[in-house]
């Protein structure tokens, strides 16, 4: 059985030596390349690789943000490679497939791909898709860990951007999307507010409106208004409802 591979690392030279370790294999044929997370994303969706070389520790986007971003469920078969990370390597020993720990042998290396390798002659379309490595379950653990996250991922067209969370300024709900207001522009992203508003800080975003999320260090003012609700002034003049239903969140400024 053939495999299409795809390889993401940011450095160069792990990259190549992937490469250079698939080169016995020829039933492995490595079908791209990425240098960061951005990347890919858009090249799982575009090639549909059978097998993914993921890197975790990459700048902006992380593999377990390329998961998140492409979604567990759709993420084709990850072999997960890392320097170090304790807590990633334990979640692994439950849920992964494998994982490399850099600097790895060809040894390690071949025993991994051979892993995979059986685990997809086991799980063919004519065997049925079987129960495959809980990425889900992966991403629910990490959570634990770093609950909060500092980057949101949005697709824009053909183009995906990094949108700090820091950055937004308020999030609408649209219906089975939400609407982040960020600097004079706005995007939609697949998500509903509760799994965003559990995804974010509450330390900096509060609900003030079951349509409405803000981020606390953009709010210029408030005002009270009819029927115990009050107007929300945004920094940049938007006004926003800040309902009865949410407002004992704000107990200790109104």
């Amino acid at each position: 059985m053939n495999l299409r591979a795809l390889v993401v690392d940011d450095e160069a030279l792990a990259r190549q030596r992937i490469r250079h370790l698939l080169r016995r294999s020829t039933d492995i044929e490595v079908i791209g390349e990425c240098a960061d997370g951005l990347e890919a994303v858009k090249a799982i969706e575009e090639l549909s690789p059978d097998l993914v070389f993921l890197d975790i520790q990459m700048p902006e986007l992380d593999g377990f943000g390329v998961v998140e971003a492409v979604g567990a469920d759709r993420m084709p078969l990850t072999l997960f490679i890392t320097a170090f990370d304790q807590h990633a390597l334990k979640a692994f020993e439950v849920h992964a497939l494998d994982y490399l720990l850099k600097p790895f042998s060809p040894e390690r290396f071949h025993q991994a791909l051979e892993r995979a390798r059986r685990w997809c002659q086991r799980h063919t379309p004519e065997n049925g898709p079987g129960q495959g490595p809980d990425l889900e379950a992966l991403m629910a653990s990490l959570r634990q860990d770093r609950p909060w996250v500092d980057r949101l991922l949005v697709r824009q067209g053909d183009r995906h951007i990094l949108v700090r969370t820091s950055a937004l300024q308020w999030i609408e709900a649209e219906d089975n999307y939400v609407r982040l207001h960020v600097e004079g522009t706005s995007y939609l992203l697949r998500q509903t507010m509760t799994g965003l508003l559990a995804r974010l800080d509450p330390a900096e975003f509060r609900r003030i409106h079951r349509s409405a999320i803000v981020n606390l260090d953009c709010i210029r003012e408030f005002q009270p208004w009819t029927g115990g609700d009050h107007l929300v002034i945004m920094r940049d003049g938007t006004r926003l409802t800040l309902s009865r239903t949410y407002r004992e969140q704000f107990g200790e400024w109104l």
